[in-house]
C-alpha cells in the first residue's frame, strides 16, 4: 500500500507547537455529537491551562485521565465545539475500531515541554 502524503518543509513543522500538558479537569460532554470529554490541561507557567474536548471515551474513563500527561497542539486558533471553546488539540491515533489512543510520553516530563 502506498501512502499519498504531502511533503512539508522543516519550517512548516517548526510552526506547530506540540506540547506536553497534564489533564487537571475532566467533565462529561453530553452535548457533543459523539461521546467526548471536556478537558482542562495544564501546559505549565508559560502557556497556562487550556480547554479542549476529546473523543476518547472508548478507552479512557474520566477518573483515570486526571493527572495524565498528553501531547497537544497549543497554537491552533480557538474552535467552538458546541458550548465549548476548544483552545488546543489533543493528539491521538485512531484504531481500526475507531477508538482513539492518546499520544503521551511513557515517563513524566515537565508540563509545557515542546516536542522536538
Amino acid at each position: 500500500m502506498s501512502l499519498d502524503m504531502q511533503t512539508i518543509e522543516w519550517s512548516d513543522f517548526d510552526k506547530v507547537e506540540l506540547r506536553i500538558g497534564t489533564i487537571v479537569e475532566v467533565e462529561d460532554f453530553p452535548e457533543a455529537r459523539k461521546p467526548a470529554y471536556k478537558l482542562k490541561i495544564d501546559f505549565g507557567d508559560e502557556i497556562g491551562i487550556k480547554k479542549s474536548s476529546a473523543q476518547i471515551t472508548d478507552l479512557y474513563d474520566s477518573e483515570a485521565l486526571l493527572g495524565t500527561q498528553v501531547l497537544a497542539v497549543v497554537n491552533f486558533p480557538t474552535k467552538q465545539i458546541g458550548p465549548v471553546r476548544s483552545e488546543c488539540l489533543v493528539c491521538g491515533f485512531y484504531r481500526d475500531d475507531g477508538a482513539v489512543v492518546l499520544a503521551r510520553p511513557d515517563s513524566k516530563v515537565p508540563d509545557g515541554v515542546k516536542l522536538g
